[in-house]
């Protein structure tokens, strides 16, 4: 591994009129990458994939997360369990490929098996040829490791250090501000989920989702529609930040029709709509008819993956009507997601700028990525000491 740059991050720690944005070597070090996979990615609250793509009993999807092998199961009662994805015996990576467990997790090189739990089952000839057990192999003892985790709407997050607060408790403003919508989500179904590859240090992404400050430039239609004076920032120190939006103007078919609103809202979202980067690797979107979830993959210091999903009130089979406007829906949010592929990959390009010194904030339009920025250097300088 390359020596960690000793880059002086108090340039990040202080009011916006002053503040620099954080330095290259945040965007372009391997060495920093490494840091930060552990400092944020992995004592935080991560986002690895969603409730849908396991939705039966059995159900197993592995997950590279940060070259952390994981393994995310639902098991008999419906619950969703997470697991470093290696056998206890030699290492081995039990499941390749997103499956369909009948019966337990079986390590394909030597058999050990393991129930939907993560309990250790059956060790085949442990003890020689015919004989399965052995006083040296306790069961008990050897059971997968779990890793600590939380499901909210959907969204599948670990904290691989063990380390950070219960989950509400660190996600407790998002869940707070968006409580009216703390109720069941319905996937839109195959359209209504994409990815998106991205040359770009996963910040990046981040950072640009927490500003409309973009939005006459880089997406002119959806600035139409609402306008950058209809925004307004959402700011909460240490834990999200990101916009809003006083106009939405619900999508409608040819014939008039509209997705149906989420029950139970209050007279606010009628025509609110709001978007949050959860830190460290969210990207949230809520409207009174439809919420959509971006993960951020972070692949190394120059590559990332966005996994989208858009959701509604109700089961696509239960309002068939509108299947062209879902998929309507879901390329109209594509189209917007792929505006900014240029623009991230642009700031990634620039940060190979030697002479780059972090940038200046806008005190007016930047605070809300000033405010991700201070998280970020905050966690790495305590790390550091």
């Amino acid at each position: 591994m390359s020596e960690i740059p000793l880059t002086n991050l108090d340039s990040v720690l202080t009011s916006i009129h002053q503040a620099k944005g954080l330095p290259n070597d945040h965007y372009i070090s391997d060495a920093v990458f490494e840091e930060e996979k552990i400092a944020i990615l992995f004592d935080n609250w991560s986002a690895i994939g969603f409730g849908k793509d396991i939705p039966e009993e059995g159900d197993a999807k592995p997950i590279n997360f940060v070259d952390m092998p994981l393994l995310m199961v639902r098991d008999k009662n419906g619950e969703i369990n997470v697991f470093q994805n290696t056998c206890r015996h030699r290492g081995m990576i039990l499941v390749e490929e997103p499956t369909n467990i009948t019966g337990m997790i079986r390590c394909p090189y030597h058999s050990w098996s393991y129930s939907l739990n993560g309990d250790l089952c059956a060790t085949p000839m442990v003890g020689g040829t015919g004989i399965h057990t052995h006083e040296a192999i306790n069961h008990d003892e050897l059971g997968l490791f779990k890793i600590r985790s939380a499901v909210w709407q959907d969204i599948v997050f670990v904290n691989i250090s063990n380390n950070a607060q219960e989950f509400r408790d660190y996600a407790s403003k998002t869940i707070e501000r968006w409580s009216e919508f703390e109720k069941p989500l319905h996937h839109g179904g195959d359209s209504s989920s994409f990815t998106l590859n991205l040359n770009t240090n996963w910040k990046l992404a981040v950072e640009n989702y927490c500003e409309s400050y973009h939005l006459p430039w880089i997406h002119p239609e959806l600035n139409t529609t609402s306008s950058i004076k209809d925004h307004y920032h959402i700011e909460e120190p240490g834990q999200c930040s990101g916009q809003g939006s006083h106009v939405y103007n619900q999508m409608k078919s040819e014939s008039g029709d509209v997705f149906p609103d989420f029950e139970g809202l209050s007279k606010k979202w009628d025509t609110t709509s709001e978007y949050i980067a959860l830190y460290p690797n969210v990207l949230l979107g809520v409207h009174r008819d439809h919420f959509f979830s971006i993960i951020i993959q972070p692949i190394s210091s120059e590559k990332s993956i966005e996994h989208v999903s858009i959701y509604y009130a109700k089961k696509p089979k239960e309002m068939p009507h509108l299947k062209n406007l879902i998929d309507t829906n879901a390329h109209f949010w594509k189209e917007v997601f792929l505006e900014d592929v240029g623009v991230v990959e642009g700031m990634q390009r620039g940060r190979k700028g030697l002479m780059f010194d972090g940038g200046k904030f806008s005190p007016v339009m930047d605070s809300a990525t000033h405010c991700f920025h201070q998280w970020v250097a905050q966690l790495i300088k305590n790390y550091r000491s």
